[in-house]
């Protein structure tokens, strides 16, 4: 079984459309015949996102952390607990194409980095653009991690304890915990989601927090 972890803290204007392109990526030939479980992590909602994620008929979990890394890894371990030995993970603000999971299990590492693309780029000011990509060119390695966009083998997930309970950069460290394990990463930038330019943030130092501070 392939399992899907989306965390969500009120994310009702959003999480239909994530989810409809989960379930359209769960559909796909490559990864239908095995199934694919998608779990969405509420977490300490207060809007009508359980309602969004009952009518869409995927699993709840309820939680009240806030707190991204402890609601991916909460999801995480339900999943495994059930047989998942793929874990994808995505945000609720976020749209991924219909063979994301194909192209996860397609690759032969013990993890894959996608890449992202911005909703509305071309609405965005030209100023926040240029200093957005000058930003990213500016990465190490070029290469980026995205808790938006990301696949991991169960077994490497529980071998190097899952993600850490922080609030931001839980990404960011569970790739480093499996580099220095030994795990395979293949970074896949060409493998891209649509996320939310949406500034209003609802983890520190996530891309919206990025955002509003390139615009400063």
């Amino acid at each position: 079984m392939i399992g899907v972890v989306v965390p969500a803290h009120n994310e009702e204007a959003l999480l239909d459309a994530c989810l409809e392109s989960l379930q359209a990526a769960a559909g796909h030939p490559a990864v239908i015949e095995e199934g694919v479980r998608i779990v969405v992590v509420l977490d300490a909602c207060t809007d009508g996102s359980h309602a969004v994620a009952r009518q869409r008929g995927v699993t709840t979990l309820d939680v009240d952390f806030t707190n991204v890394g402890m609601s991916r890894h909460v999801g995480a371990q339900w999943l495994i607990e059930r047989g998942a030995r793929w874990l994808a993970f995505t945000d609720a603000d976020t749209i991924v194409q219909p063979d994301w999971l194909a192209q996860q299990l397609d690759s032969r590492a013990d993890a894959v980095c996608g890449g992202i693309r911005l909703e509305g780029w071309d609405q965005l000011p030209r100023e926040l653009r240029r200093r957005f990509v000058a930003y990213r060119r500016a990465l190490p390695d070029g290469r980026h991690i995205h808790g938006a966009n990301l696949g991991v083998a169960a077994g490497a997930y529980q071998a190097v304890g899952g993600f850490a309970p922080l609030a931001t950069q839980e990404d960011v460290h569970l790739v480093a915990a499996l580099q220095q394990h030994g795990y395979t990463i293949d970074w896949r930038e060409t493998l891209k989601v649509l996320t939310s330019t949406r500034q209003d943030a609802r983890a520190p130092g996530g891309l919206g927090e990025r955002l509003r501070a390139l615009q400063l």
